[in-house]
């Protein structure tokens, strides 16, 4: 089927074309295709990676966990102690995060901003806080903090406010500007008119950003404790160290059943909090079919008597325990982690001193060593979102229910998915370092596993938004599937591909600068050499190298979006 059958029917379905790429923008895209192509080439020599490597080190790592089975359970107390702090350390640092993240987000958005320096002022510091990873942050604040969930919490909470603070700005930038302008002709001031059209606009995507914020920081504070931040890793890591395997497994099967617990949850409640259609099952049971007619019955009486309160719907009832639930975690969290809140009070001065004492920095004491350091994080980071894209792929086809017809083939993909993700990409990280020994090729391995299970999820995500107005308009034509899912699919899902595929080499980037803590390779050991020996000035230049490194990424996949929009 050729783009001129193509056009008229799209057109015919409602669909406005996508322009085509200007000549220049076709060339800068080409450019940065043939540059990735020879970062991955060139990281694939560097590290010796090989297939052989490649397939032996799964190999080696189902070795090990047949040597883990079965799990010894005896230490359960302590682990349980941890994983409850580690649960603690993720529901404070968010919540710390969200606190913050919302006046920044109305002063970073352009239609809430007082004046152009706060809102420059505001964007600079949600895009330096995600700059640098959570462990790198935690293991920095250790050194005027001591060991503890309090560094650990901290470094939650500011390099949260990147990504909420980001997500938050757009929110409040995408709402809808008729109701403010019909407030503000009453004679409204700007804070009244916020408050009364923007805040009930933007709420139901704020919860919904710090639901899934707290998923993502339940996986990163599992595994602060490498770097004595508090938290179940710290249990982990003995273990290993000790070739007790069988009580290492137990805790890392505790970790996966708890954060797949509250992924699921999180999931359902945003998909109820945002009114997504994923939120009712695609099989409707007789008590749901039931419930549904009680909840139409109240939203008919409310509103043919006019109530002014929204009627108690099994899906209101839902988010308002959710909430209560939250708000009791939330006190438990505070009353018993072992924080002494009075005397951290006054550490403030003595976290500036020592964020201070790593300048200036020193980059001659390391040596060759920094900038080998800085050659196998880059190449990590590149062959890990090569690998993981190229499994991705066809999870992510498989994942997506408007693609895939078959109902077991789509939910057992989800299932197999949802299962992978439940592990945290360093205590993967640390499976495989343990397997197969030091070096960066585990590391690779471990976050190519992270990158497929994560890539897989946005790609059949992405597949399920495609419009399907021109997938009918093919259709229409007596086109087969495959040759709809060419012509009217991959079109409409490119842009999210390459947008993600560069989002995620930018995650990997920071992920793969704290594996060589935990020994896969990397800058990350450099990094927690110089902070046991206390050389300030090397830490601050190891982390303004991978500040520069994490920064170059974001800005260049700016530029890679925009030129694919």
């Amino acid at each position: 089927m050729t783009a001129a059958h193509v056009e008229p029917l799209a057109r015919a379905a409602g669909n406005k074309l996508p322009r085509a790429p200007r000549k220049w923008q076709s060339k800068a895209l080409l450019a940065v295709f043939v540059a990735y192509v020879v970062g991955v080439v060139w990281s694939w020599m560097y590290i010796d990676m090989t297939l052989l490597t490649l397939f032996g080190g799964f190999t080696e790592l189902w070795n090990l966990v047949v040597d883990m089975v079965p799990p010894n359970f005896d230490n359960m107390r302590v682990v349980l102690k941890a994983t409850v702090e580690t649960i603690w350390m993720a529901l404070i640092g968010t919540t710390a995060c969200v606190v913050l993240s919302i006046p920044l987000a109305f002063m970073a958005a352009r239609n809430t901003t007082p004046n152009p320096v706060v809102f420059a002022v505001a964007r600079a510091i949600i895009t330096l806080t995600r700059a640098l990873p959570t462990l790198v942050l935690a293991a920095v604040l250790t050194l005027p903090l001591g060991i503890g969930p309090l560094p650990g919490l901290l470094a939650l909470a500011i390099h949260s406010i990147g990504m909420v603070g980001k997500l938050f700005t757009e929110a409040v930038e995408n709402t809808e500007a008729m109701s403010r302008e019909a407030v503000t002709s009453t004679g409204a001031g700007k804070w009244q008119t916020v408050l009364a059209t923007l805040v009930p606009q933007v709420t139901p995507s704020f919860i919904g950003t710090a639901l899934y914020r707290l998923d993502i920081n339940l996986r990163e504070s599992a595994v602060l404790g490498f770097v004595g931040a508090g938290g179940v890793g710290f249990v982990v890591q003995q273990h290993l160290r000790s070739l007790d395997y069988q009580r290492a497994i137990a805790a890392v099967g505790v970790i996966f059943v708890v954060i797949t617990l509250i992924e699921v949850v999180s999931t359902r409640l945003r998909a109820s909090i945002i009114g997504d259609h994923l939120s009712s099952p695609t099989k409707k049971t007789p008590r749901t079919m039931a419930r549904e007619r009680r909840d139409h019955r109240l939203l008919v009486d409310a509103v043919t008597t006019r109530r002014l309160t929204p009627p108690w719907t099994y899906e209101r009832l839902v988010r308002a325990s959710a909430g209560i639930i939250y708000l009791v975690l939330i006190v438990v969290a505070f009353a018993t982690i072992d924080i002494p809140y009075l005397s951290a009070l006054g550490l403030g001065d003595e976290v500036i001193d020592s964020f201070g004492r790593l300048f200036p920095p020193d980059f001659t004491t390391a040596g060759p060593e920094l900038w080998q350091g800085i050659r196998e994080t880059v190449a990590i980071g590149f062959i890990a979102t090569t690998l993981g894209l190229v499994i991705s792929v066809p999870l992510g086809i498989l994942s997506a229910r408007n693609i895939v017809v078959n109902r077991f083939v789509y939910g057992t993909t989800r299932l197999f998915m949802l299962a992978l993700r439940g592990l945290p990409e360093l205590i993967v990280a640390v499976l495989f370092v343990a397997a197969m020994g030091l070096g960066p090729v585990p590391g690779t391995l471990a976050l190519t596993v992270g990158t497929a299970t994560f890539m897989a999820k946005l790609i059949g995500d992405a597949l399920e938004e495609v419009s399907p107005e021109p997938r009918e308009a093919v259709f229409a034509t007596g086109a087969s599937r495959a040759q709809e899912f060419v012509t009217s699919v991959i079109p409409q899902a490119l842009p999210n591909l390459v947008s993600q595929t560069l989002y995620m080499l930018d995650v990997n980037l920071r992920s793969s600068t704290v594996l060589g803590i935990i020994g896969g390779g990397g800058i990350g050991f450099l990094l927690l050499s110089a902070l046991r020996v206390l050389q300030e000035p090397t830490v601050g230049a190891i982390v303004i190298v991978i500040f520069v490194i994490v920064y170059s990424i974001e800005l260049i996949g700016t530029f890679v979006r925009w030129l694919v929009e």
